[in-house]
C-alpha cells in the first residue's frame, strides 16, 4: 500500500527538467572575424569604448579584443599594404573611437556645410538650447534636463556644424559639447554672451506652486 502512494505521488510530481522553459541559444558568431565585428561597434558608437566594455559587448576575451583594436589601427593608418584612410583609430580618455583624420576635415566640414537645410524638429532645438546655455556639457547631462535620450538629435546637431566636441574627460571619457561660430553667424550674434537671460523665459515658481 506504501509502495503505491509513494508511486502515485511521484507520477503527479511534474517533471522540473520537462517543465523548465529552454532560453534561446545566443547565434554563434565565431565564424565572423573578431576584427570586422569590433569595427561593426566602432563605426555606430557616439563615445569613446573602453576595451572591457568591447570585450563584453563581443564575448570575446580581452586580450584577443585588445589585439583587434590594435589591427584596426594599424589598418587604418596604412601600416600594411593599403593606404591611410580618411578616418583614424584614436585613443580618447580611456577608451576608442572613430575620427575624421584632421587632414580631412576641412573636406567634411565643407560637405556638412553644403547640404540642403531643413528646419531643426522642436527636440533638436531644445537640446541645442540646453547645450548653448550650460555648455560645455555632456550627453549625459543633456539627457538628464530633457529627461529623455538625445543621441540622435545630438549627432543631427553635430552634422549640421551647429554643435562640436570641445573636450572629453580624461577619467570618465564623456564628451563635452559646445555650441559654434555657425550657430552665431546662424542667429546674427557675435558672441555666445549676447544669449538673452533665460530666466525671464522659465515659468514663474510661483505660478507653479498655485
Amino acid at each position: 500500500m506504501t509502495t503505491d502512494a509513494a508511486t502515485a505521488s511521484d507520477q503527479a510530481q511534474p517533471d522540473a527538467s520537462a517543465a523548465a522553459p529552454t532560453e534561446p541559444e545566443a547565434p554563434d558568431r565565431s565564424h565572423l572575424p573578431l576584427v570586422r565585428r569590433l569595427e561593426a561597434i566602432l563605426l555606430v558608437a557616439d563615445e569613446p569604448q573602453g576595451v572591457v566594455h568591447l570585450a563584453s559587448a563581443l564575448g570575446a576575451p580581452v586580450a584577443a579584443v585588445r589585439e583587434a583594436v590594435a589591427s584596426l589601427r594599424a589598418d587604418y593608418d596604412g601600416e600594411g599594404d593599403g593606404p591611410e584612410r580618411g578616418f583614424e583609430l584614436r585613443e580618447v580618455g580611456g577608451g576608442w573611437r572613430l575620427y575624421v583624420r584632421e587632414a580631412y576635415d576641412p573636406d567634411v566640414e565643407g560637405f556638412v556645410l553644403t547640404q540642403t537645410p531643413t528646419r531643426l524638429s522642436q527636440a533638436a532645438l531644445e537640446t541645442l538650447a540646453v547645450i548653448a546655455y550650460k555648455q560645455p556639457i555632456t550627453r549625459g547631462a543633456i539627457a538628464a534636463i530633457r529627461a529623455v535620450n538625445v543621441d540622435s538629435v545630438v549627432r543631427t546637431l553635430l552634422s549640421r556644424g551647429l554643435v562640436t566636441e570641445a573636450f572629453t574627460d580624461p577619467e570618465t571619457g564623456a564628451i563635452h559639447y559646445e555650441t559654434t561660430d555657425l550657430l552665431l553667424q546662424q542667429m546674427g550674434l557675435g558672441s555666445i554672451e549676447e544669449l538673452p537671460p533665460i530666466s525671464p523665459l522659465l515659468p514663474d515658481s510661483d505660478e507653479d506652486d498655485a
